[in-house]
Order: C-alpha cells, then structure tokens, then sequence
C-alpha cells in the first residue's frame, strides 16, 4: 500500500510538470532563462518560509548539507533544461528530459550499488522505445531511425544534461529523504535553486553569455504562479515525502510519463504536431510502466 500510494504520488507530481514545457516556453518571450529560474524558486521559498520557519530553527548540519547537495542538482537541471527550452521545442525537451528514465538505474548502480528488479529493467526499455516513436514527425519505421540525432541542436544538448542532473538528483533523494525529515529538505532545494539562479544570472550576464531580460505580462505572472506553486512547491514536497517509497529506477518509469503530458498540452496550446507514431509511443510508455508493476509483484508473490 505504501508503494502504491508512492506511485500515484509521483504520477500527480508527473501531470503538473507535463504542463510546464508550454508554459516555460511561452514564458521564455518575457524573462530571459535564468531569470525566469530567479523568479520561480525565490517566489516558491519566500511562500514557503513563514510555515517551516520554526523547522528551519532547528536544523541540523546533516540535513543542511543534504539540502544544499539536493539544492545544487535541482538548480543544474532546472536552469540546463529552461535554457534548452529556449532553443528547442516543448515536445523536444520532453523527449529528453524523459531520457533521464536511462540514466537513473545507471548511477543507481554506481552511486548506491544497486541492481534494477526484472520488471524496472523491462519498463525501462518499453519507455525508451516510446519516448523514440513519441518525439518522432515520421510515417515510417526507417523514418523514425533516421531522425535520431538528425538536427541535434544546443537546446537539446542542455536538456540532455538536464536529463543527467534529474538522475543524479532522484538517486541522491531516494538517499537523503530516507535519513532526515521531509520539510527542511524540501526548502533547501528550493532556496538553493532560487540564489544560484540569481548569482549565475549576474555571472552570465557578466560575462556576456546571457542578456538578463524580463518583461512583466500576465503571461509571465501566470507562468511564475503556476511554476513556483504547482510545479515547484507542491510537487518538490511530493518527490521529497514519498519517492523514497519506491526505488529510483521505478521512480524514473514513472517520470517518464511527463514527455505524454507535455506532447499534448503543447499539441493543444503550440499546436505542436503527434504523429501516429507518437500515440504508438505515449502508449508504449504506459505499458512500461504496468508491465514493470506487474513482474515486480508476481516476483514479491512468489518470494
């Protein structure tokens, strides 16, 4: 029951963020990257301190530390997947980001010394070959081949690094959330984001690398809510309180999901095109998820 109730936990948290890649996108006219990034977490963890504030009084080294570490991974791959979204499509940068459903049970065995179960090891490939035929515009199965790594471009090769600090994170949460206290940790990682993203803003502006730009519309307001409340707050503090319920690869089977949700707001708000293969693909995803569920629990049957 706890395992489950951890599932649909991370599902929820997966539908929120589906919808951010339109809404960043969109967003990204108004605010340059990292300030978009600045705007999102500083709101998000001055929300936040009025109710952890005697929490925070007590805090100990450990859990600063883990917060901060935590903090660090969620800034790299917030800041590399914003600044790719302003070069790439939504639909794109959802493909990528879900290729971080690779990554994990990698460093899972590298940093935790695990092994992925049967059924992670199964969802896996299943999502893999759904987030190819979901990210592809062809008619064909040559064609769906032939466009991987066709156009590469520097937006996807930030949210590809994106899609490696997102594994690092989720295994160092499955880590840290199983030592120490939910809330304290959950706004570390926010306040943590929120201050890199306002020095990296100056350094890259410093250096000429980024122009800082912010232009206040309802659009941006909007987006800023949105982002900071639902997809920064509420879903920091389900990651943070239930993915150590459940183990990092399946976790990652999970988030996975979010490329489905992205593909169709951003069909229905960016009129970004599903091809046949795409369908094929989110339900290939799906399956990868059941079929994972169902291998693992007639193993734990029959144990």
């Amino acid at each position: 029951m706890q395992k489950f109730k951890g599932e649909i936990a991370l599902i929820t948290a997966t539908l929120i963020w589906g919808a951010t890649f339109t809404i960043i996108k969109t967003a990204l006219h108004d605010a340059s990257p990292l300030v978009f990034i600045s705007l999102r977490f500083t709101f998000a963890a001055l929300i936040l301190l009025p109710f952890l504030f005697k929490v925070l009084k007590n805090i100990t080294k450990p859990v600063l530390l883990g917060g901060i570490l935590l903090g660090l991974f969620y800034f790299l791959g917030f800041s590399t997947q914003t600044i790719g979204l302003n070069y790439t499509s939504a639909t794109k940068s959802g493909f990528i980001t879900g290729s971080f459903v690779i990554f994990t049970p990698l460093l899972q065995i590298i940093i935790q010394r695990k092994l992925p179960s049967k059924g992670s090891v199964a969802g896996i490939i299943l999502s893999v070959a759904g987030l190819i035929l979901l990210s592809s515009t062809g008619t064909s199965i040559l064609s769906v081949f032939s466009e991987i790594g066709e156009g590469f471009n520097i937006g996807d090769f930030f949210t590809l690094l994106c899609a490696f600090f997102f594994s690092l994170y989720v295994v160092y949460l499955d880590m840290i959330s199983k030592k120490y206290d939910y809330k304290p940790l959950v706004f570390l990682q926010i306040a943590v984001t929120g201050v890199c993203g306002v020095i990296a803003a100056f350094v890259l502006a410093f250096f000429g690398l980024e122009t800082p730009h912010l232009e206040i519309t309802a659009n941006l307001i909007f987006a800023v809510g949105y982002t900071s409340i639902l997809a920064t707050i509420v879903t920091t503090i389900i990651m943070t309180k239930y993915q150590k319920l459940i183990l990092p690869a399946r976790a990652g089977i999970i988030y996975a999901l979010e490329p489905i949700f992205s593909a169709i707001v951003a069909f229905f708000v960016l009129r970004e095109k599903i091809s046949n293969f795409g369908l094929i693909g989110g339900a290939l995803i799906f399956s990868g998820l059941l079929v994972s569920e169902l291998i693992d629990n007639k193993r734990e049957q029959t144990v």
